[in-house]
């Protein structure tokens, strides 16, 4: 009876470290996934066309605004292109973590707009407002 216990005992000492083990290891695969997407993806973006696996397509652009209607926000991204996008009624406009409607985008506005290459945008990210439009 002792030997079973004994034998119990270090056979889950020996999946706890294995799993250990693994998880230790596999965070750092983590970390440089999270890492890249980031970099790709974060602050340092100025445009991104994501295809998913379902077939659908999605345009990230990153800039300035330099108009805005209601139905057509234009961006000025850092590179100097200038792009228009499309915006309705349903586009969600989210102002430091709060949805707000579509008619207080302003010009000098730096947003991220995330939209389907044919529609209007689905959201428009404000990252940062100049100091006066505070």
């Amino acid at each position: 009876m002792h030997g079973m216990l004994s034998r119990r005992f270090v056979l889950l000492a020996g999946v706890v470290v294995a799993l250990n083990l693994a998880l230790w290891l596999a965070a750092p695969g983590l970390a440089l996934r999270r890492a890249i997407v980031l970099e790709l993806f974060g602050p340092k973006m100025v445009r991104a066309q994501v295809h998913l696996r379902n077939g659908q397509d999605w345009n990230l652009d990153r800039g300035v605004i330099t108009q805005v209607t209601p139905t057509q926000l234009t961006l000025r991204e850092f590179d100097t292109k200038v792009v228009q996008i499309p915006l309705a009624a349903t586009t969600k406009v989210v102002r430091f973590g709060r949805r707000v409607p579509v008619s207080v985008l302003a010009p000098r506005w730096h947003v991220v707009a995330i939209w389907p290459p044919f529609g209007p945008a689905q959201e428009v990210d404000v990252e940062r407002i100049p100091r006066r439009h505070r």
